[in-house]
């Protein structure tokens, strides 16, 4: 590069610092009620060019409009730069020009902020779509400075066509993000406009129905960025085996970090209930991440990327089978919406979705409404649909060894990858919505949660590294009853706490029963479940353990008062008969006396829900 061309790369990455400082600045504006310093008037400050001996809160309001307006002469000239330069640098004038209409974009919606007096102490619900809107121009904005100086240090151009799903991917990631940034804005002028005294009285708050939109909105960012974290991790895994290049690598490690990093300052600001200094620092992050993402997509976007087909990079940690892969060419061929239903494992949402049908009617001690009821049944099968779909992608490379899920449609490839997560996506989106209008926010976040605890902790995290995946994984399946109950109190008693109890209970004598029946594919798959790790005499006896603790789990309903002789007597026979299951399985242990108590363990689930709601509703 020339000795001009190195100056004017630096001038455009310091413009680029330039351009986060006035975002922080604006921030500051908000945060510090100052907003309203010029009053109703722009570009004017009160009426005048220089306001001279007014409060405070003006000079700060008028620093960051001459900010603003320096940002602009900067950005004229560097966009003059463009014209006299574009044969050195093609396309650099097409980005100039998105840089100056970004910047106008910009200055006309912090204009309407002004006149419309969505500054300051304004409560009104239409300030948050118009914050979200400039958020979303301040994003773009970012996105054209560092274009700009992606050019102008001589990267390599980027390529549009031909990038297949890495487009998709990436573009996906984009709106995310963009819409994570979106909820940060509420959420901190949710902690504006309504502060707390505590981090209990502000959770409260939160799932209060009573409280303002801003405040219940807060309660949904740290799911998403939750969301959007995990389908980064996705992305930067996919990334380095499709586009392998140093820029995508270093790009990952750095999104990864910043966004870590960021998650747990989130924590710090919760904990210290949001005070500026905490506010500002974490839209600094949130930036830096946001530039980060914009360097690794350029990055894997590049005209000279080595790229790799999406099917052969999208499985994760493949290694060579122990055995050949059984079934796969046998499978029949089926109609694609049946493999889409597939997809949902629909034998196993049953069960979770009656335990949720069932706390809600232990909730509202009788009916709980027709419209809940749907709710509560399309929204928890989406939910819980969605994470099987998820997780049949991501186990796929193991899936293919075992005979139970070699016909699994991700695996016979009669629904790709790709389109397997998309349709995950989408029902979460339609799970969510539901939940949220027809409910309300706690049931839509608490069945969200669910899925990501199945699919972040126990299927990415747990399954392939120790035999205690169930235990700490069966979290995830007991997340139905939560919703259910919050699906029609919009809150969390310890009864509800205790119908969640004794799923988490039951779940390892459930299914290390059918490990006992399927241990030889897990072993072939080279996962570690508990009888192919300790062997089947320990596997009897953590069952035996955990039948034990689900007889007292199970009682606590009625040490509580929470139930009454129907519900006795149900549990008695169910706990007897699962006791005389248990025995049976110790002494002769087989997969007759497995599948038996694999078996029972259903049935003895879907009774004791069955029976507690009706206990509610009949109150004997």
């Amino acid at each position: 590069m020339s000795a001009t061309s190195t100056r004017i790369a630096r001038i455009a990455l310091a413009f680029l610092a330039y351009t986060v400082l006035v975002i922080l600045w604006g921030a500051f504006v908000r945060a510090s009620f100052s907003g309203d310093g010029c009053g109703t008037h722009w570009p004017t400050c009160g009426g005048e060019i220089l306001p001279v001996g007014k409060e405070a809160k003006t000079y700060i309001e008028f620093s960051h409009r001459v900010s603003s307006a320096l940002f602009g002469l900067i950005g004229l000239g560097l966009g003059i730069w463009a014209i006299f330069n574009r044969k050195r640098f093609p396309g650099l004038v097409s980005v100039a020009l998105g840089m100056g209409f970004f910047t106008f974009t910009e200055s006309m919606l912090g204009r309407a902020l002004v006149l419309k007096g969505h500054v300051a102490a304004d409560h009104r619900n239409e300030r948050g779509f118009w914050m979200g809107l400039h958020l979303v121009n301040t994003f773009f904005l970012i996105l054209t400075v560092a274009w700009y100086a992606w050019i102008v240090t001589g990267r390599p151009r980027l390529r549009w066509r031909g990038q297949g799903p890495v487009l998709g991917a990436l573009g996906f990631a984009a709106v995310g993000m963009l819409f994570l940034g979106v909820t940060g804005a509420i959420a901190a002028l949710g902690d504006m406009l309504s502060p707390s005294a505590t981090v209990i009285e502000g959770l409260r708050k939160d799932v209060d129905p009573t409280s303002h939109l801003f405040v219940r909105l807060r309660a949904l960012h740290p799911f998403i960025a939750t969301s959007i974290g995990v389908f980064l991790i996705f992305l930067v895994s996919y990334l380095n085996r499709v586009r392998p290049s140093e820029e995508v690598r270093r790009g990952g490690k750095l999104v990864l970090g910043l966004f870590i990093g960021q998650m747990a300052f989130g924590f710090l600001n919760l904990l210290m209930q949001a005070p500026i200094p905490m506010q500002i620092g974490h839209l600094l992050l949130a930036d830096l991440i946001w530039i980060a993402f914009l360097y690794l997509t350029a990055g894997a976007l590049q005209e000279h990327a080595v790229q790799v087909p999406f099917e052969d990079a999208i499985e994760t940690r493949r290694t060579e089978p122990t055995s050949t892969p059984v079934g796969v060419a046998e499978v029949a061929p089926q109609p694609i919406w049946k493999a889409y239903v597939a997809l949902t494992k629909p034998r196993v949402v049953s069960l979770l979705l009656f335990t949720t049908i069932t706390a809600a009617f232990v909730a509202a001690k009788g009916w709980p409404g027709g419209w809940v009821l749907l709710a509560l049944t399309v929204g928890g099968y989406a939910s819980a649909g969605a994470a099987n779909a998820i997780n049949m992608v991501y186990d796929r490379d193991i899936d293919v060894r075992m005979a139970r899920t070699s016909r699994r449609p991700t695996v016979t490839a009669v629904i790709s990858s790709r389109s397997a997560l998309l349709f995950a996506f989408a029902l979460e989106a339609l799970s969510f919505g539901l939940l949220w209008q027809v409910c309300n926010l706690l049931t839509a976040l608490l069945a969200l949660a669910g899925l990501l605890f199945y699919v972040f902790v126990y299927t990415m995290g747990l399954k392939r590294r120790t035999w205690h995946n169930i235990v700490i994984g069966g979290a995830a399946g007991a997340f139905p009853p939560l919703v259910g109950y919050a699906g029609v109190t919009g809150d969390l008693t310890p009864m509800a706490w205790v119908l969640f109890a004794i799923i988490f209970v039951w779940t390892p004598v459930h299914f290390w029963a059918l490990a006992l029946l399927i241990q030889d594919d897990y072993r072939d798959a080279g996962v570690p479940m508990l009888p192919v790790v300790r062997g089947e005499k320990a596997t009897v006896v953590q069952i035996s353990l955990y039948s034990v603790l689900t007889v007292v789990v199970s009682s606590l309903p009625l040490l509580m008062g929470q139930a009454g002789f129907l519900y006795l007597v149900t549990a008695l026979l169910l706990n007897a008969w699962l006791f005389v299951r248990t025995v049976q399985l110790a002494q002769t242990t087989n997969k007759i006396q497995a599948r038996a108590l694999f078996k029972f363990s259903m049935a003895y689930l879907a009774v004791l829900f069955l029976m507690i709601a009706v206990d509610q509703a009949v109150k004997i």
